[in-house]
């Protein structure tokens, strides 16, 4: 799901629910081929879908790195090492520090998210009831997606001017729309309030409680909100859907939600320690983060803690996606199988059909989108403001119209 207010989220339920054998279920998956995946990629930088992209299987505990295209930047390589911002995938990041706090029993999953902010700020509630940790970790607060106090100045860099009073007094003045755990909305707001409200409690940044905790025992060297001078030597700059370079995004306020910056080889690790739930230092933590907790879009998709569970052929996949202005990214596993994959763009055009493809090749490539023209016909000024607004289609599916 993606950070970029103008993008249509990406959806992939309806066309993923396709049958398979019972023991292709329960033992084996067709996955494609090494050869393959090099195709697939080569033909999203032929179809100028994405100006460089790295891609990554885990199978079993052996990696592979596959590449296409470029960085972007001269003397930038493209390769397992390559930086790019993650956005959303961040979410399952908070969600692994959420975790982590309940084991050591700093915090609870059912305590009220109130508990760990300042008393000036009232958390709207509703019917008795208050928002708590795993309300936030869950997509199911009824907090918006943004809080209509978000105006940001400069749109190439959204988020970099919304201020924690901003939230606060949002958060002061907004009334719920429905009962609390009752629907699934996706929320950047929420799940940047959990990260924000953990590292209150930890009396730390996002960013040093998250390293300490997470990043750093897990060996990731190159996962960072504030890139250090080798990591900035390997950004891959990031370019809209039309292949214009553009500006990187700060998350100040709302870290938790999408600041995050990282490698392939760094989300491997992260996705090795998830597929072994006894694996040390952080293996059972991390397994507590991805078993279906609350419902998404009835059977077909569930959430653990900021993790989504979707059906792939009959088969449950956890995976989650990011996107920022200038680059699309997604991960995912199927624990049964021990096949995990990464997959990183920068160029706003969405992978996630390369990485269900990757887990499961029963899963659809999206086709190339149409190049045909329209005509053009003239249309009034004060009929095209009727159309502004957010159109929220699915649950996880929302349509964002702007002048």
């Amino acid at each position: 799901m993606s950070l970029n207010r103008r993008s249509i989220l990406p959806v992939i339920v309806a066309v993923l629910t396709v049958g398979v054998t019972p023991a292709l279920r329960a033992h084996q998956v067709s996955v494609p081929s090494d050869s393959a995946i090099r195709a697939i990629l080569k033909d999203r930088v032929d179809t100028k879908r994405t100006v460089g992209i790295v891609a990554a299987t885990l199978d079993h505990g052996r990696s592979t790195i596959f590449t296409a295209g470029s960085a972007g930047a001269p003397g930038v390589a493209l390769d397992g090492n390559t930086v790019y911002e993650i956005g959303s995938i961040t979410k399952v990041f908070t969600a692994s520090l959420l975790a982590d706090m309940v084991a050591r029993g700093e915090v609870g999953l059912e305590d009220p998210v109130s508990k760990y902010l300042p008393s000036s700020v009232k958390v709207p509630s509703r019917n008795g009831k208050q928002i708590t940790l795993l309300d936030l970790a869950t997509q199911s607060s009824g907090l918006p997606r943004m809080p209509n106090s978000f105006h940001p100045k400069d749109d190439n860099n959204p988020y970099a001017d919304y201020t924690v009073d901003q939230m606060y007094a949002f958060l002061s003045g907004y009334d719920l729309p429905r009962d609390i755990g009752s629907q699934y909305e996706y929320s950047n707001l929420g799940v940047g309030l959990l990260g924000h409200a953990l590292a209150l409690r930890a009396g730390k940044s996002y960013e040093d409680l998250l390293t300490e905790r997470i990043v750093r025992p897990l060996g990731m060297n190159d996962t960072r909100i504030v890139l250090n001078p080798s990591m900035k030597s390997r950004l891959a700059p990031g370019h809209t859907a039309s292949g214009a370079v553009t500006a990187n995004w700060d998350l100040p306020t709302l870290a938790g939600a999408g600041a995050l910056r990282s490698t392939v080889n760094d989300l491997l690790k992260f996705l090795a320690a998830n597929l072994d739930g006894t694996s040390t230092p952080l293996g059972k933590v991390l397994a507590t983060t991805h078993f279906a907790r609350r419902g998404v879009d009835g059977a077909r998709m569930r959430i653990g803690l900021n993790w989504h569970i979707l059906s792939v052929g009959g088969r449950p996949i956890t995976w989650h996606n990011g996107g920022t202005g200038g680059y699309r990214t997604f991960i995912g596993f199927d624990e049964a199988a021990q096949r995990a994959v990464v997959v990183l763009s920068n160029q706003s055009v969405s992978p996630d059909d390369i990485g269900f493809h990757l887990l499961n090749e029963r899963a659809p490539l999206a086709p190339v989108p149409s190049t045909k023209v329209g005509t053009e016909i003239a249309v009034d000024t004060a009929v095209l403001q009727t159309f502004v607004g957010v159109y929220q289609l699915f649950p996880a599916f929302a349509l964002s119209i702007t002048r």
